[in-house]
C-alpha cells in the first residue's frame, strides 16, 4: 500500500486537470471548484505523505515479541487468520485491488452521458482516494498491530521483523477498492438514476472490496477487524465525496423569488423554496 499512497500523493496536484476540464455542463450532476478541490486533494497529498514517513520510522519485532504473540489474545472473531499466510492469496488481493483502482474510472469513462464530463469525475475520483490514502497512511503510520502471520511460522524472516508487519490496522487494499467501486456506483447512480442496471453495478461495487478483504485475510495480511473498518471507511468516502459536490438542482428543492402586493396594497417579496416530487 506505500506505492499505492506513493502514487496518490505525487498525482494530488493534478486534480481535474485544469479550470477548463472542470467547467459545468448541464448535464452534470456535480458542482466543483478547482479553487478549492485542488488545495483540498493537494493537503490530502501532503497528509499521506507525513504518513508515510511514519510508516517508515516504524520499528518492527524482535524475537522475543514475535515468540510471545498468542493468538488468544486477539479478539475472537479474529482468532481464526491468526498464522494465515499464503503468497497466492497476496497476488490475488494486490491483482484485485490494483484492477480496481484503474477499471472503476475506466468504466465511467466509457459510458456516454459521463465521458463528456470525466474530468470532473476524474478529479472528484482523485479527491475520493486521496482521503482514503491519507486516513490510511496516518492510520498505519501510528498504530501497531501486528499482522496475522506473525501468529505462525511462516513467512520469510525479512518480512516478519519488517517495520510493515506492524501495519495490519486497517487494510489498505480492501480501503482502497472500496473507495474506488463505490465511487463507480455513486457517479453512475448519480448520472442514471432510474438505470435497471443499478442492482449489478452496487452489486459488482459491494463485491470487489470484499473479496479483496478476503484474500487479505487469506493471505495473512489482515485480521477481519482490520477489513471490516478498512471497508466501511473505504465505502464511506467513495459515496460521501460526490454526495457533497451534488448540485442544489439535483437534490429536489427549488428556491424561487416571490413578489406581490397584500390585502392593503403593500408590496412584499420573498423567497418561495418548493419540494420537487
Amino acid at each position: 500500500m506505500k506505492l499505492l499512497a506513493t502514487l496518490f500523493l505525487s498525482g494530488s496536484l493534478l486534480l481535474a486537470g485544469s479550470p477548463a476540464a472542470t467547467a459545468q455542463q448541464s448535464r452534470s450532476p456535480y458542482h466543483t471548484r478547482f479553487g478549492v478541490d485542488a488545495p483540498i486533494t493537494a493537503g490530502l497529498g501532503a497528509v499521506s505523505g507525513l504518513g508515510l514517513y511514519l510508516i517508515s520510522q516504524k520499528h518492527g519485532r524482535s524475537d522475543a515479541e514475535l515468540a510471545a504473540l498468542d493468538k488468544n489474545d486477539l479478539p475472537r472473531m479474529d482468532r481464526f487468520a491468526a498464522g494465515n499466510y499464503n503468497e497466492d492469496a497476496i497476488l490475488a488481493s494486490n491483482i484485485l485491488c490494483y484492477g480496481s483502482l484503474a477499471v472503476a474510472p475506466g468504466v465511467l469513462a466509457l459510458n456516454s452521458d459521463i465521458h463528456d464530463r470525466f474530468g470532473q469525475v476524474a478529479g472528484l475520483y482523485l479527491e475520493s482516494m486521496s482521503a482514503t490514502a491519507a486516513i490510511f497512511t496516518m492510520t498505519a503510520g501510528t498504530v501497531y498491530r501486528n499482522r496475522p502471520f506473525l501468529y505462525g511460522p511462516e513467512g520469510p524472516a525479512n518480512k516478519r521483523k519488517s517495520h510493515i508487519a506492524t501495519n495490519s490496522f486497517f487494510a489498505g487494499h480492501t480501503a482502497h477498492a472500496a473507495t474506488a467501486t463505490f465511487f463507480a456506483a455513486k457517479v453512475f447512480h448519480d448520472f442514471h438514476p432510474d438505470s435497471p442496471a443499478e442492482p449489478l453495478v452496487w452489486g459488482a461495487a459491494a463485491i470487489i472490496p470484499a473479496a479483496v478483504g478476503y484474500a487479505r485475510i487469506e493471505a495473512g495480511k489482515h485480521f477481519l477487524t482490520d477489513n471490516l473498518v478498512g471497508y466501511a471507511l473505504g465505502a464511506t468516502i467513495g459515496v460521501v465525496v460526490p454526495q457533497l459536490h451534488k448540485t442544489a438542482g439535483r437534490t429536489g428543492l427549488s428556491i424561487l423569488p416571490m413578489q406581490g402586493l397584500n390585502v392593503n396594497g403593500y408590496s412584499y417579496g420573498g423567497l418561495l423554496i418548493t419540494q420537487q416530487l
